[in-house]
């Protein structure tokens, strides 16, 4: 029986996303794919349930709503802060991305406008609120491997590097 994208087992696929304009976001090529583990959220649910129980070779156009993709966009997750918050040095650009400390943990934040005194800083993902177009081709899939499953992520087909 040919093996099909299912849990537990080790994916791999080449994709084009863009956006709904048309606008190309990223892409992998069939020899830099990506490899992931299925079944473990490791990449976003609206794709993972498209590429269940496709088989290798199989090539699919996906239409991922937000919410099924980054979620939508929160609001609250903008907030304007006093310039005095970033070091004086440092040179603040919008679409610059950092790590920001909050009560519940490190959050990245992106840099959307910058003035004198402010800095709004938006925690939103930048794809936050749109709707993702994917064409897919699974290009393979094997089981994982119990340490790969005990992790909850694919470690390459040669194994896990360990720095």
């Amino acid at each position: 029986m040919a093996k099909v994208v299912e849990k537990d087992k080790v994916v791999k696929v080449s994709f084009v996303l863009k956006d709904g304009q048309g606008t190309v976001i990223d892409s992998s090529s069939d020899d830099q794919p990506l490899e992931y583990l299925h079944g473990y959220g490791n990449i976003i649910p609206g794709l993972e349930s498209k590429l269940s129980g496709q088989a290798v070779g199989a090539q699919l156009t996906a239409i991922i709503p937000a919410e099924d993709a980054y979620g939508e966009r929160n609001e609250s997750l903008v907030e304007v802060v006093p310039r005095e918050q970033f070091p004086p040095d440092q040179e603040i650009q919008v679409g610059m991305q950092f790590a920001a400390q909050t009560p519940e943990g490190e959050v990245r934040v992106t840099i959307a406008q910058v003035s004198d005194e402010h800095v709004t800083v938006d925690g939103n993902h930048p794809l936050a609120g749109v709707e993702l177009h994917f064409d897919v081709k699974v290009l393979g899939i094997r089981d994982a491997q119990n340490d790969e499953i005990a992790h909850g992520h694919a470690h390459g087909q040669y194994g896990h590097a360990h720095n």
